[in-house]
């Protein structure tokens, strides 16, 4: 690992489940940033992180760690009820901010975050790491450069029933406190809000990246034997049909991927699950020499190159392919369109969600 000369400081707040098996070690691993700071409200929990990571601040006081000038951004890893208070203080207080996916609860307090983003030329981007993976990107370069016209996009994301074995095996032991800061009540208790933020957020960025805007949704939610299955016809901005899949969970492997049709070419990609870091298998097929080409993705750390992407768009002031701000918040409608949609049977415009909940 050759680490560059000019690096991120960075530091995270929160040390609970997707920091420990993502953020702090892609802090150590990426070219171009270093884990600085590390924060916690649970003692126990900060000074294990701090043996095993070993940052060069820790802090309980999430004020204090915002006050140390060194601290160039913030990782927020916290529950998704915190996302957008914990972001705004960043902001406010002068950090860059990565923050995990979902961007929020509410469409509200998203605008309100936006309004003060705008007003400073700080970063803020998203954590749907799925657009950094090498395969991904190769079929959204494809896409961009080649493929003309889009006619027709299918894509699926499907928890599997044997997700849990594979993730404890390579994911690091989680390590837990007895002080965790938790938001009120039970958040998986709703199935079908907790499962859409969680895992519908993925497949909804990914049809954006790979498609464009979204314009309308119409879904059906189908619940049986404990699974739940979404279907959702989505109308994009550029005039062709797009149909989405969500199913928690399959009786079979992790089952995700898309198919792409278009002008001059075709894509199929098959996605793994984020802790395998395998790039994704993608082959595209290009009427301009009437071959298939697949990429070989040697490197598919897509929480490592997400980290390296954010660390060059401040340091080098690169746009990036990463989330943004607009990015999270029309996520977060199609979101509550395809609630919506569930409830009523009707067909949702997007730019009807001005407000509300998921």
């Amino acid at each position: 690992m050759q680490k560059e000369e000019k690096r991120l400081n960075l530091a995270v707040l929160g040390c609970g489940q997707i920091s420990q098996s993502a953020h702090f070690e892609s802090c150590r691993r990426a070219r171009n940033t270093n884990l600085y700071a590390v924060c916690d409200v649970d003692a126990y929990l900060l000074e294990r992180m701090n043996q095993i990571h070993q940052p060069e601040r820790t802090y309980s006081d999430y004020d204090q760690m915002l006050a140390d000038p060194n601290i160039d951004a913030v990782i927020i890893g916290i529950a998704d009820q915190f996302h957008v208070s914990a972001a705004k203080k960043a902001i406010l207080a002068g950090k860059h901010v990565l923050v995990e996916k979902p961007l929020g609860v509410t469409i509200e307090e998203c605008v309100d975050l936006q309004a003060v983003v705008n007003k400073t030329s700080l970063k803020l981007q998203i954590g749907s790491m799925k657009r950094y993976d090498p395969g991904i990107k190769y079929a959204k370069d494809f896409i961009n450069g080649e493929m003309g016209e889009l006619i027709g996009l299918k894509a699926w994301y499907c928890d599997s029933t044997y997700r849990y074995p594979v993730t404890d095996n390579v994911q690091p032991i989680i390590i837990s406190g007895k002080n965790i800061r938790r938001p009120r009540g039970n958040p998986k208790e709703d199935k079908l809000r907790y499962y859409m933020l969680g895992h519908g957020s993925h497949l909804v960025d990914t049809a954006r990246f790979l498609g464009g805007e979204i314009i309308s949704v119409k879904a059906w939610n189908t619940q049986k034997f404990g699974a739940y299955c979404w279907f959702v016809t989505v109308e994009y901005a550029s005039g062709f049909v797009g149909q989405l899949d969500l199913t928690i969970a399959v009786r079979m492997d992790w089952h995700e991927g898309f198919q792409i049709y278009g002008e001059h070419g075709s894509i199929i990609g098959k996605t793994y699950n984020p802790w395998l870091f395998k790039a994704s298998d993608v082959e595209v097929f290009k009427t301009s020499d009437n071959c298939y080409h697949r990429p070989i993705g040697e490197d598919g750390h897509v929480y490592k190159l997400q980290l390296e992407g954010f660390a060059d768009s401040i340091l080098k002031n690169e746009k990036g392919i990463g989330a943004d701000l607009n990015d999270g918040i029309m996520a977060m409608k199609t979101m509550m369109a395809i609630a919506k949609s569930v409830e009523t049977g009707e067909i949702i415009k997007i730019a009807a969600i001005k407000e509300g909940a998921l």
